[in-house]
């Protein structure tokens, strides 16, 4: 591997008073980013509150010491610091603003370790607040990173380059996780920083800048998605807890106290959605989701205590009554209501049609979940939930379960609609693998790319309403449909 230094096609720095006003106003847009910084920090600022509004113009004493000022700030800042600043402040949101910071940067002559870390933080910090929103729920290719980073590194060739072949290895492996617990088993971010460092100068290419770029935020976004899902089951067991009258948890075993209220252990589930505000390493990412993954455990263990102690207690007698029929459309069905069917003892299974509909029928498909559901209903504390279609078996999240049996809404219709057409794509790939005959796979695809699109526009909607939890269970549901997608195109 050559590993000279190369050089971006970035402005170089040169004398005259166009140029020195061109490096002051880049002065300006990074100012209040250092000043941020050094309040955070409790760094002493050379600068009273009423100097601290630069003027369009700059005597050359003023020049000096802002300019003398963001060096030294450059030395003592480390990355962990900037990234808490940035992603806890609505100095994120400042395009000029990072633009500046990155260019600042990579201009460096020499750069350091701490100058390369500093480097890849910011262009996928860059990258998240300058791409489309729909972009975030797609398998993102170099093409998409180099058009959204073309305003900070130019023109690129998104060729792949030979020596970033171990994240293309990477990133067709997150593909496959579906826990946290999955992630946890690999070394991805040691084996990252591992390619950076063995890169030397050759980093600083832009082609691999773009590599670089899109797996961190592969690895960001996927690190997100399966951190909320955990999240999702622990909220929904200790509210489950809660109302079993549960109100003390062991939790020694994850460094916490032997009587942690339901209060406090949810507050500690919402602090996990920013784990990494002092250090990002293999080491406390390793720490912060073992901890994740330890409490969840900790809670589905409480909820098969309580399941115990109920089923130990006397049944009351009921009257066997009708099956459940499957709601009409649009209507939701109360997990408490299913009775046995009539001349059934209590308990035994309900014969649910798993039949794929002929012509694959979306609506009847939809009413053959709604009955398994139903039928069988999920026990309580089970963050996932198969049903059946046809050949397929497909798991559902516990969301999109309430979608069908618990909830109604605009947002319960879409991900109904998202579940169905995951079960046509799953149940035509096995019914191609078996007769070779694509037709129906074609059908369920054509339903399943327009499903996506719906699913990924009520993304957008829920994020400009605040709706954290709704975005970010569709966009989980919406990248499971983009799979089976994905995997229905290979045969």
């Amino acid at each position: 591997m050559n590993n000279s230094q190369t050089t971006l096609k970035i402005p170089v720095v040169a004398a005259g008073d166009a140029v020195r006003q061109e490096q002051w106003e880049e002065l300006r847009s990074l100012f209040p980013i250092y000043i941020a910084l050094a309040k955070h920090l409790e760094l002493e600022i050379p600068f009273p509150p009423e100097r601290r509004n630069l003027p369009a113009k700059a005597s050359n004493e003023l020049f000096s010491q802002v300019a003398g000022w963001v060096n030294s700030m450059d030395q003592r800042v480390l990355v962990h610091q900037l990234r808490q600043l940035l992603q806890t402040t609505t100095l994120n949101a400042s395009e000029s603003g990072l633009r500046a910071l990155i260019l600042r940067h990579l201009r460096k002559p020499a750069k350091t370790a701490v100058d390369r870390d500093k480097i890849d933080f910011l262009l996928v910090q860059y990258f998240v607040l300058s791409a489309p929103p729909k972009i975030y729920h797609k398998q993102i290719e170099l093409q998409d990173a180099a058009v959204v980073m073309q305003p900070v590194l130019g023109e690129i060739d998104s060729t792949p380059l030979a020596w970033c072949e171990p994240l293309e290895k990477m990133i067709e492996a997150l593909r496959s996780f579906r826990s946290v617990r999955d992630l946890l088993k690999t070394d991805f971010i040691v084996q990252g920083r591992k390619v950076k460092e063995t890169a030397g100068g050759m980093f600083y290419d832009p082609s691999a800048l773009i590599a670089f770029i899109r797996f961190n935020f592969l690895l960001r976004r996927t690190l997100i998605e399966l951190m909320h899902s955990d999240l999702i089951a622990i909220r929904n067991g200790l509210g489950q807890l809660e109302s079993g009258g549960v109100r003390f948890l062991d939790c020694i075993s994850i460094g916490m106290t032997a009587n942690e209220s339901m209060g406090r252990l949810k507050q500690a589930a919402e602090e996990w959605k920013q784990p990494f505000q002092k250090e990002y390493t293999e080491r406390t990412v390793s720490q912060a989701f073992e901890k994740l993954l330890g409490l969840r455990s900790l809670v589905e263990g409480a909820l098969e205590k309580v399941a115990a102690k109920q089923a130990v207690k006397p049944a009351a007698v009921t009257v066997p009554a009708p099956a459940a029929k499957a709601p009409a459309k649009g209507k939701v069905a109360q997990l408490e209501s299913p009775k046995p069917a009539a001349g059934k003892a209590a308990g035994s299974s309900v014969a649910v049609s798993t039949e794929i509909p002929t012509g694959l029928d979306f609506e009847t498909c939809m009413e053959q979940i709604w009955e398994q559901l139903i039928a069988a209903p999920p026990t309580r504390g089970r963050s996932m939930t198969t049903i059946r279609l046809g050949a397929a078996r497909v798991l559902l999240s516990s969301w999109e379960v309430s979608a069908f049996v618990t909830e109604d809404g605009p947002s319960a219709e879409d991900l109904r609609r998202a579940v169905v057409a995951r079960a046509l794509v799953a149940a035509s790939i096995e019914s191609t693998r078996e007769t070779g005959n694509a037709t129906n796979l074609d059908r369920a695809l054509a339903v399943a790319r327009m499903e996506v699109t719906r699913l990924l526009e009520q993304v957008d909607v829920a994020k400009q309403a605040k709706d954290t939890e709704a975005a970010v269970n569709m966009g989980i549901s919406a990248k499971r449909l983009v799979s089976a997608i994905d995997e229905a195109e290979k045969l």
